[in-house]
């Protein structure tokens, strides 16, 4: 097996070689197909998340074939694609497993974070946790579903079923979800950061109404914001964007702190919430919602060796759409 392993967080990955791992009880090894790259990704590296595994692998987008299953796996899966997400297992017995919120539970484990995940040429998954991807499709666009994809679904049902929608950071979860928004019949608001008028077209193609910087009000209040930019101070922004009544979701697992903030932008009952992961079931629906809605991805195709390359870009924000590591 061969690798990109984070030794010490702030530091670079470092290729290495190992013996291909077995999989255990319940477990399943897949042949990486593709693996994105995600912001998450960065967060682990840059040492913002606390306690990871380490050494890791780290990458949690994950398209591969199975080619191995341990004891308790039905040995019909090997040869099928699968998608390895985020959320790589839970303990099945604490109250928010058992009620349906398996996303907060007490005891999970999480891909490319605290197991080693898909900047690899072979990864272990969960059998329960990998879902069954379609074998025909080109796997390097199917690999941004697998956080992107699900995040941003997820987010979309924190956020409700108003009509005029705004997306803070117009990225890899941006660029999916727009898609279905639009198919929905939504109208999409894009923010960007200021002057980035390249991003601004990008989600303007995919179907915007509206795109312009994050400092800009837009031509009409919003029902709802999503924030997927790490950038706790467009917190503020979004509240002064959205009516009242309205909700402001934070996507993702990391952000910068939120700056204090007059109260009456928060008054007439507007709310701010976070989401937290992923369940299964959001799996389910989201990839029938992608299908319905023909979402198409747009990738930029990396070697694994240079896993490097691709976190710089993206956190230079030099990406349209979304890295993807190809073994």
């Amino acid at each position: 097996m061969k690798a990109m392993v984070l030794e010490k967080p702030r530091t670079p990955l470092v290729p290495r070689e190992a013996p291909d791992p077995v999989p255990g009880p319940g477990e399943i090894r897949l042949r990486v197909e593709a693996c994105a790259v995600c912001h998450t990704d960065l967060h682990v590296v840059d040492g913002d998340l606390p306690h990871p595994k380490l050494p890791l692998v780290p990458g949690h987008e994950i398209v591969g074939i199975v080619d191995a299953a341990g004891p308790g796996v039905d040995p019909r899966r090997i040869g099928a694609r699968v998608g390895a997400p985020w959320l790589g297992r839970t303990c099945g017995a604490c109250d928010y497993c058992r009620s349906g919120a398996e996303n907060l539970c007490d005891a999970p484990l999480f891909t490319g974070y605290t197991r080693d995940g898909g900047f690899a040429t072979h990864v272990i998954a969960d059998a329960s946790f990998a879902f069954d991807l379609d074998p025909e499709a080109d796997p390097v666009a199917l690999a941004p579903l697998l956080c992107a994809g699900l995040i941003g679904w997820r987010s979309l049902r924190r956020a409700g079923e108003g009509k005029r929608l705004g997306l803070y950071g117009f990225g890899a979860a941006a660029h999916i979800l727009a898609q279905i928004c639009v198919w929905q019949g939504r109208e999409i608001y894009a923010f960007t950061r200021p002057g980035d008028v390249e991003a601004q077209r990008f989600a303007a193609s995919l179907g915007a109404v509206w795109a312009g910087g994050s400092d800009e009000a837009p031509p009409a209040l919003l029902d709802a914001a999503i924030i997927f930019a790490p950038a706790g101070d467009l917190v503020p922004a979004a509240l002064r964007a959205v009516r009242k009544g309205g909700r402001v979701v934070c996507g993702g697992i990391h952000m910068s702190d939120i700056p204090a903030m007059p109260y009456s932008i928060l008054w007439e009952e507007r709310e701010v919430v976070s989401v937290a992961n992923l369940t299964r079931r959001d799996a389910h629906e989201f990839f029938a919602a992608a299908r319905a809605a023909a979402v198409r991805t747009h990738v930029i195709r990396y070697p694994l060796e240079r896993a490097n390359e691709a976190l710089d870009d993206l956190r230079a924000g030099r990406l349209q759409g979304a890295a993807v590591l190809v073994p």
